[in-house]
């Protein structure tokens, strides 16, 4: 046998082994536990960010967080129909003059002429069209175009003129020529 091979040298070799194994398996075990730690920490902070990328947009899109806990994937939409009601095409018409007034009076402005468009080429496919005309204040216009596109029945503004304010004659109010039209649905 030579040297290398003995007995005792097997067991000197078992005595430095096993202390190094030992080592060798505690460090194994630290750099598992501070990766698991390090990926845990990365998607804990993935997920508050998205978090919190949901509620900005959210907030910008002007839902309350509140609406999510309800339920509702209208949250609080308009009550009422998306069409203009009516018996018939005047009728609509009618109703339809009617809501852009009440639009307009509810901002402060003045109705000045309207007319409403019963004879155009979409009248034919159940589009009213309205042009009307009107005084309002330069910071209630934004207001006023918000009601007219977000309330119900659903109206669409095909046109907007404004015409600014003239320096001293009836302070910073705007004259503005609005066309809207709104679809109409007999609802039988």
């Amino acid at each position: 046998m030579t040297p290398a091979t003995t007995p005792r040298s097997f067991a000197k070799m078992r005595t430095l082994i096993g202390p190094a194994a030992v080592a060798v398996y505690l460090t194994l075990l630290v750099v598992a536990v501070v990766v698991i730690w390090t990926s845990l920490s990365a998607i804990a902070e993935r997920r508050a960010s998205v978090a919190a990328a949901e509620h900005a947009l959210a907030e910008m899109e002007g839902r309350a967080i509140a609406r999510k806990e309800t339920g509702s994937p209208l949250g609080t939409a308009p009550a009422g129909s998306p069409f203009l009601a009516g018996q018939t095409f005047n009728v609509a018409g009618a109703a339809l003059l009617q809501r852009v007034a009440n639009a307009v009076h509810r901002v402060g402005g003045s109705v000045l002429s309207s007319q409403v468009n019963l004879d155009s080429a979409r009248a034919k496919e159940g589009w009213v069209g309205l042009v009307v005309s009107f005084e309002v204040s330069q910071s209630s216009l934004q207001p006023l175009l918000y009601d007219v596109e977000a309330g119900m029945p659903f109206l669409f503004i095909d046109q907007l003129d404004v015409q600014a304010p003239r320096v001293g004659v009836n302070g910073d109010r705007m004259r503005v020529r609005l066309d809207v039209s709104g679809q109409w649905w007999q609802g039988k």
